[in-house]
């Protein structure tokens, strides 16, 4: 009969392989290996500052934290923030631009942890800040690394995070006021979800829809189809196409559309 140790480190073995993958196909770690610094963790989170870059819309303010309590005062460090959901690393759930799904806090836990794609696509994007990812490019990728595996998180390192510290630039606005930084086709996040029943694509700009957008039409495919959205997703250049896994972890809002989220990937080492 197993003990306690062992059933843990059993389920967290079948918690970490890809959906459909069997124990060869993937990297051999547990949470096990996690915990005795056995794997390799990368942080894919900003730090929220009111330095961030933020939607430009109308009702969209920095983030702000201001002391509310000190040691020498009241014996105790004590912030409060504020912050629309959608600023800095954070997650677009299902409800944000569909009606009738569900909402930040109504993901269900094992769908914020899989098996990790990463797709560079950075040289494209200082040649064209107007990229758009197409299923042609996720054919050439599985035809250079294999196949997508069912129930992954896909995220595009389109090199944005150079202009993470220059607001302006990370916006990247023409004279008209038009955005202009790469993203996901429709077509490409409509093939990933049919095909290979992704959990969620991420990248490392402001929206999976590219700047110039105005129908927002890889949210719509995505949130539509009850997935989420990772934006502003830090250190993709960090991480080697596959085989890593994906840890999402947002705040908890109730009935939020979106939350700050820290999102950390585990590599073997």
């Amino acid at each position: 009969m197993r003990s306690s140790a062992q059933r843990l480190i059993v389920t967290a073995l079948i918690l970490l392989l890809p959906i459909g993958a069997k124990a060869a196909d993937a990297p051999s770690l547990s949470l096990a290996d996690v915990a005795a610094g056995r794997a390799t963790l990368v942080d894919l989170t900003y730090p929220l500052n009111a330095k961030n870059a933020y939607w430009p819309g109308e009702n969209y303010t920095p983030f702000k934290l201001e002391t509310i309590a000190t040691i020498e005062r009241d014996g105790v460090l004590s912030k409060a923030f504020h912050s629309p959901e959608h600023l800095g690393t954070h997650i677009d759930a299902p409800s944000h631009f569909a009606k009738g799904q569900i909402a930040v806090n109504e993901i269900r836990p094992e769908n914020l942890i899989g098996p990790g794609v990463m797709i560079d696509v950075a040289a494209r994007a200082a040649e064209d800040a107007d990229f758009l990812l197409l299923p042609e490019h996720i054919a050439a990728w599985e035809n250079k690394y294999g196949r997508i595996p069912d129930g992954a998180i896909v995220l595009l390192n389109t090199g944005w995070h150079r202009h993470w510290d220059h607001p302006a630039r990370y916006q990247n606005k023409d004279p008209r006021g038009s955005m202009h930084f790469p993203g996901y086709s429709p077509e490409a996040a409509r093939w990933l979800i049919k095909n290979r029943n992704v959990r969620g694509i991420g990248l490392d700009t402001m929206s999976i829809d590219y700047g110039l957008s105005r129908d927002f039409a890889v949210h719509k495919v995505v949130n539509g189809a009850g997935r989420y959205g990772l934006e502003n997703v830090a250190g993709l250049d960090k991480l080697p196409p596959r085989d890593f896994y994906l840890f999402v972890a947002p705040m908890k809002i109730e009935t939020g559309s979106g939350a700050p989220t820290r999102i950390l990937a585990v590599l073997p080492k």
